[in-house]
């Protein structure tokens, strides 16, 4: 049996961003739902232990969290206010999904689909909008957010406290937008759902290097964006770079030459395809459409050696045209060196390198220590390494480039190793 401990951390980490969002749309407070919720994890530490896990802990989870709300309620605000919000938990504990929506809202009744709505509110900025949406909908902790935009823990505890307050202050409401105001908002929600699947499938925190429940919940919220709006173009883009990432999830303790294919979820793969065809079919190529056909490429290719190498540099290209970014540059310096050697890649590292804007970007030094190791330059090779694996996000990453620098440190490194690729 596993520990009381583990168990309601996992219960935390897979159910909180459901139950918060429940609590949030009833309690209208971000702060009181929060609480409660802690209230009940509390109470599983101390009960379990002696009543045993439950058979269904996110049930028993949600039960106490919503018995917990109502005790406070009934302790604090005047009469008519208690009673009124007394009477919708009570209702919402019977059945969550009664409450209607208004008419000119899309007919999906999800409450983290409004939670994320509105943590992306127009109002506040964008890393208030990722971090209110990794801490709410993720479940992640105050650290590690903080851990992850690099920035010191009460930096971040201070902005997830102004988004809260700005939220409460502006009366922004917690529901889907309208039709007519849909098309406006998506474009902050998409990116912050890009963004959650990648803290989830980059997670510094993640033993293996993975945090299932985040790729899964932005899974889950980009097939709901799907169903809102399914003739945008970059809904269905996102939804296709996500899936196609996904597909690969069960071979990620590998860099992509040294994936097992085998392990690759070839349905999602068949889908990821579908929906990009589909998303470039449906008008201009946006970023995540773009990026979903290099996913695709990855994806179909019978190995990596037989990888269209060409067609993803042209893809990177016009990223790179469209949507500048150091980042897109790097890609594409990593595929040109597949395609005319690694001295190639190494020089457009080079200059990416001159201009210091990836100075303090893990991948660039991984990249870079790859390249040298193929072009024989062992000594630079094995400083970039070093330097790579000082900042390695995870154990995955560690072991991997320590593995790598071990074998140029014994001599058995050689010039047609493996690329520092993507995972």
């Amino acid at each position: 049996m596993i520990p009381v401990g583990v168990a309601v951390e996992r219960v935390f980490r897979r159910e909180s961003g459901a139950v918060l969002a429940g609590l949030i749309r009833i309690l209208g407070e971000f702060d009181l739902a929060e609480d409660v919720l802690h209230d009940a994890l509390a109470s599983a530490l101390e009960r379990w232990p002696s009543d045993g896990i439950p058979d269904n802990p996110g049930a028993w989870i949600t039960t106490t969290a919503r018995r917990k709300a109502i005790d406070r309620l009934r302790r604090a605000a005047t009469r008519g206010a208690k009673q009124a919000s007394v009477a919708a938990l009570i209702e919402l504990e019977a059945d969550e999904r009664r409450d209607a929506m208004s008419r000119d809202q899309p007919d999906i009744a999800d409450d983290r689909l409004r939670l994320i709505f509105t943590c992306c509110h127009p109002a506040l900025n964008r890393e208030a909008q990722v971090a209110l949406t990794l801490h709410t909908l993720g479940g992640l902790s105050t650290g590690e957010i903080a851990a992850a935009f690099f920035v010191p823990v009460p930096t971040m505890a201070q902005r997830l406290v102004r988004a809260k307050a700005k939220i409460r202050a502006a009366g922004i409401p917690y529901v889907v937008p309208s039709a007519s105001a849909l098309p406006e908002r998506v474009d902050s929600v998409l990116a912050v759902v890009y963004l959650v699947f990648n803290e989830g499938y980059y997670c510094a925190t993640g033993p293996d290097g993975v945090r299932r429940d985040l790729c899964d919940e932005a899974l889950r919220l980009a097939r709901l964006l799907a169903q809102l709006l399914p003739e945008r173009a970059e809904v269905l883009g996102l939804l296709a770079l996500l899936t196609l990432h996904h597909s690969r999830r069960a071979a990620r303790d590998h860099v992509l030459d040294e994936q097992d294919r085998s392990l690759w979820n070839h349905a999602e793969i068949t889908e990821g395809i579908e929906l990009t065809k589909r998303a470039l079919s449906i008008g201009p190529a946006g970023s995540y459409q773009l990026q979903a056909a290099i996913a695709a490429l990855h994806a179909e290719a019978p190995s990596f050696e037989g990888t269209d190498w060409r067609q993803i540099v042209a893809l990177y290209t016009e990223l790179a045209r469209r949507y500048p970014s150091p980042i897109i540059e790097l890609n594409r310096a990593v595929a040109v060196s597949r395609t005319h050697g690694p001295e190639a890649g190494l020089a457009l590292l080079d200059q990416l390198g001159g201009s210091g804007s990836l100075d303090d970007y893990q991948p660039f030094h991984a990249a870079r220590a790859d390249l040298l190791r193929r072009a024989g330059q062992v000594e630079a090779a094995i400083a970039a390494y070093e330097r790579a694996i000082a900042g390695a996000p995870n154990q995955v990453a560690r072991d991997y480039l320590s593995k790598r620098l071990g074998e140029l440190s014994e001599g058995l490194g050689g010039p047609l190793g493996g690329p520092s690729g993507g995972r």
